[in-house]
């Protein structure tokens, strides 16, 4: 086979020059990998990039939801829809990475499981702090991170903050949707819970959609993004359960029990309910 040609455009001289590598710090992502078993176990790297990776796109949903927070109060929802799908497609990559640590057989996990110590995933901040964002919100959960005042600052505020769901509620009813007082004024630090008016609000929308075509678009965008997340902690549970059965977590959690109970919490109630009342 013919070797492909080199293109005298392409630049060879580096030196003081911006390159791939430095633009992306890969001096310090691919460092960060740094087994604990000894001898070191092949299947920690695994287990260890798995988890940097994820937390990885967690921060890209983060920062995407951040974004999305600051835009909804405007006049147009159009902006929103875009950061919306990309934020259901960074968590479609989430759940598909599952299938990349179901590779992990029980006997390969248990030979460096004793490493991992009392950490776990539930410790993670990012996974807090978007649950927080998307309105998933228990103050409890803060404790787990006193020891670390940063984290504890960020859920702190992101606990004291409008979800995206209420900013939506709240855009909705300065377009002059009966969206209730009650849900407009709630306590944000805790969970939204369905309510009949808020329910009523989405029926109109449903129904009438060419004439609330923006909100019917981001009333859909948003069950993107919860089906996405359930679908990600069902199979979570899967592969948890699939390599460690139901021993109880590293964290202290009932491990596959305590996965199953979050798969049918919902973010955005109504948005659900309102398919059956249609």
């Amino acid at each position: 086979m013919a070797q492909r040609e080199f293109e005298s455009s392409l630049v060879t001289d580096h030196a003081d020059r911006m390159t791939y590598s430095g633009y992306l710090r890969l001096d310090k992502v691919l460092t960060a990998q740094d087994p604990l078993s000894s001898p070191p176990h092949h299947d920690e790297t695994l287990f260890i990039i798995q988890h940097q990776t994820t937390e990885l796109w967690l921060k890209l949903v983060i920062h995407e939801l951040k974004a999305a927070l600051d835009h909804i109060p405007g006049g147009r929802l159009d902006a929103r829809f875009k950061i919306l799908a990309r934020v259901k497609n960074v968590l479609h990559v989430l759940l598909e990475q599952w299938s990349v640590l179901a590779t992990l057989t029980p006997s390969e996990y248990t030979q460096f499981r004793d490493v991992l110590g009392s950490s776990s995933g539930f410790q993670s901040v990012q996974y807090r702090l978007v649950e927080f964002m998307l309105g998933n919100k228990d103050e409890r959960m803060i404790n787990v991170h006193r020891h670390d005042t940063d984290a504890t600052a960020q859920l702190e505020a992101a606990l004291k903050a409008p979800s995206v769901y209420d900013a939506f509620l709240r855009h909705l009813a300065s377009r002059g949707l009966p969206v209730p007082t009650d849900v407009l004024n709630r306590d944000v630090t805790k969970p939204h819970e369905s309510n009949a008016g808020v329910l009523e609000v989405f029926k109109n929308i449903y129904t009438h959609p060419n004439e609330h075509w923006d909100a019917y678009e981001m009333c859909e965008k948003l069950v993107d993004v919860e089906e996405q997340i359930s679908l990600w902690r069902f199979r979570h549970m899967r592969v948890v359960e699939r390599i460690i059965g139901y021993k109880t977590g590293t964290g202290g959690s009932s491990g596959v029990p305590f996965l199953r109970k979050m798969i049918d919490h919902r973010f955005f109630p109504e948005l659900w309910e309102v398919r059956t009342h249609l």
